[in-house]
């Protein structure tokens, strides 16, 4: 038998194999792997779980918002409270928006200082209120607004509270406007009356604000305080409380420089 031709025999390689490029069909296509069984159950698994964990917290009757908890309460009674609240009953405890539970205790009752609104689970929501304590009273008619460390008028009660001391703006304009207005000496009042020691306060019975730095405590037996402005008030207190020690007959007593206080028998 005669032997490939020249030709032939360049146009093939070593071994008997065409030369690349002349093999047309092209790589074997690659299969597609099917999900091993024990992907799918868990996938699966996966999807019953978590549709089944939103009926419970939407669809079921099991995590309802059925009841409102109150606590710290001290003027305002709990059914106040939870009324001005406003929290649905009867909706999926999930969707109890306790932002605006917060927001709306805060707006519709001036009384409260701060609050926290929790889910109680299973059925509750949980409100646990602060609420203003008076350090000052403002007369209005035969009534009095109270007023809160932080100068805040949040309430109008016709019986004085006991121990709390009176205030009277007798602003002096001139000294004092624009950038001090009522609100803002107020405030200065409150703060000064604030940082007292029980002692002194049991004594205060009014203090009487003319401008930013004239405060005037009011004491028993006619004894009055220059007090300054609301700067400095725990040197203030300290060196007031050793003047009432060692004059304790003196009518009054001057600390707006505390470094420098001074007393004198009227």
């Amino acid at each position: 038998m005669a032997g490939p031709t020249t030709a032939e025999r360049g146009t093939r390689k070593p071994g008997g194999r065409p030369p690349a490029g002349r093999d047309r069909r092209g790589p074997a296509p690659r299969r597609r792997r099917l999900p091993a069984p024990r992907l799918l159950v868990s996938l699966l698994a996966a999807a019953v779980l978590t549709g089944g964990g939103l009926w419970v917290l939407y669809g079921s009757s099991w995590l309802r918002a059925e009841r409102v908890e109150v606590s710290g309460t001290r003027i305002l009674t709990p059914r106040e409270v939870e009324l001005a609240a406003g929290v649905p009953l009867g909706g999926p405890l999930v969707s109890v928006d306790l932002q605006g539970v917060e927001d709306r205790l805060r707006g519709r009752l001036a009384r409260i200082d701060s609050v926290e609104a929790e889910r109680s689970w299973p059925h509750g929501v949980e409100l646990r209120v602060t609420e203003r304590k008076p350090v000052l009273l403002m007369r209005k008619g035969a009534r009095y607004v109270e007023v809160d460390a932080k100068g805040v008028r949040f309430a109008t009660v016709d019986k004085a509270p006991e121990g709390v001391p009176l205030v009277a703006l007798a602003v002096d304009q001139p000294s004092s406007a624009p950038r001090f207005g009522g609100q803002r000496l107020l405030k200065e009042a409150a703060l000064a009356v604030s940082g007292l020691p029980g002692p002194i306060v049991k004594d205060l019975r009014s203090v009487q604000v003319i401008s930013y730095d004239s405060l005037t405590l009011k004491l028993t037996r006619n004894r009055e305080v220059m007090w300054g402005s609301s700067e400095d008030g725990e040197l203030k207190a300290r060196a007031l409380a050793a003047l009432l020690k060692a004059a304790p007959r003196a009518g009054r007593f001057d600390v707006s420089v505390p470094t420098a206080p001074a007393v004198s028998a009227s």
